[in-house]
């Protein structure tokens, strides 16, 4: 047990009257730094906890103004311009700090970052490269970098931002790099030269051997140079890489069986598909895969059971435009009235959606033109993904 001696009660108001002491001088000090600000600068602060931005902004210009030294200050104001979209004053107040002899290396350093989104936002995409190039060997290299290869795929400089985003494991993920690649081998297909595209979506597939894409443009390259197995074999490979992607090479897969002149066989793949992974876009070429074959009753059989299974108003809307082909004349009119009043709620149904930020389109994207992610639609449209359990 420890022992308690009465001398150490001394030291209670001995700590009192310590910490009455550092309170008092901390208040004072307060009191000074309050007391050197503009009064416009509690005026900006008043504004902004009344949601009066607009009028914020002038009291905080006024601020600066009035004391130039209020480096804080110039920097919340050029981050406020830049995010209303007022670029050319932001550029203009975080040019001035970086002209100011007397400010600190590291808030130089900041303030040319802060320049450097400014043009980034402006789009002037040069200008903010040489900023970011010039900090790349700074204390913020990484926050450079990051924004580097931001530029970099704007600018779809895609050899660069291969570059960088080996010094960015972090930011850049394989998945990102074999997207990359994938888009240097379009460029190559572009250019009509199909082995340098095969050697880019060779490497894009070592980075990410799940990379649907690659196994994607692998196929179209064998589809144009008429090796049409080759293509149905990369095709295939997707089921194992991520099976809800098939629904986008179906149509390609019967253009192959097609020009093979293998339609049965094609038939049998693409039904399994459709059973396993249940798809609108899967069913449109089953659909007229057994047109072709079987005729418009099998055709509207199908697709009355899938819509059995999977009840959606695009899967109505597939029904009665198979219906319309074995309907007699005289309730054509009235099977194109259903037709029309469905159409007008499925043209807003028949969307893709990125699953990072909701952004909604009419095509596919392999990169959202929104937020910028990569593979973040789903290959259904946005009915159907909406009803999936």
């Amino acid at each position: 047990m420890i022992e308690f001696e009465y001398w150490q009660l001394l030291f209670f108001p001995l700590f009192f009257v310590l910490g009455w002491a550092a309170a008092r001088i901390d208040i004072r000090h307060l009191v000074r730094e309050s007391r050197a600000l503009p009064r416009s600068y509690f005026q900006g602060l008043n504004f902004l906890l009344n949601e009066q931005p607009d009028r914020a902004i002038e009291a905080f210009v006024d601020a600066v103004r009035v004391d130039p030294q209020t480096v804080e200050l110039h920097f919340a104001l050029g981050s406020l311009f830049r995010r209303r979209g007022e670029t050319e004053r932001a550029i203009r107040m975080h040019q001035t700090l970086i002209e100011r002899e007397d400010l600190p290396q590291d808030l130089k350093l900041q303030a040319m970052s802060e320049l450097g989104q400014d043009f980034l936002k402006a789009g002037l995409l040069d200008r903010a490269e040489e900023i970011f190039e010039k900090l790349r060997e700074s204390s913020i290299a990484e926050e450079a970098k990051r924004y580097l290869l931001e530029i970099y795929q704007q600018e779809k400089d895609w050899a660069k931002a291969i570059a960088i985003a080996a010094e960015l494991p972090d930011v850049a993920t394989l998945k990102d790099v074999a997207e990359y690649y994938c888009e240097l081998a379009a460029a190559e297909q572009m250019r009509s030269r199909p082995e340098q595209a095969r050697q880019h979506l060779q490497t894009a597939l070592e980075k990410n051997r799940k990379c649907v894409r690659a196994s994607l443009l692998t196929g179209d390259i064998d589809l144009q140079q008429e090796r049409y197995a080759d293509a149905i074999a990369s095709w295939q490979r997707i089921e194992q890489q991520d099976p809800i992607y098939l629904a986008l090479v179906a149509p390609r897969l019967l253009d192959a069986f097609r020009k093979m002149d293998r339609r049965s066989e094609g038939l049998q793949l693409l039904r399994g598909y459709l059973d396993r992974y249940p798809s609108l876009d899967l069913l449109d070429v089953v659909f007229e895969l057994v047109l072709e074959s079987d005729g418009p009753e099998a055709a509207y059989d199908l697709v009355r059971d899938e819509l059995k299974r999977n009840p959606t108003l695009l899967g109505l809307e597939r029904l009665i435009q198979a219906r319309l082909l074995t309907a007699p004349p005289e309730t054509r009119v009235d099977l194109d009235l259903a037709k029309g009043i469905v159409q007008t709620y499925t043209r807003r149904l028949a969307r893709y959606r990125c699953d990072n930020c909701g952004f909604k389109a009419r095509q596919f994207y392999w990169r959202c033109p929104a937020c910028g992610g990569w593979e973040t639609y789903s290959p259904k449209r946005t009915e159907e993904f909406e009803l999936t359990p």
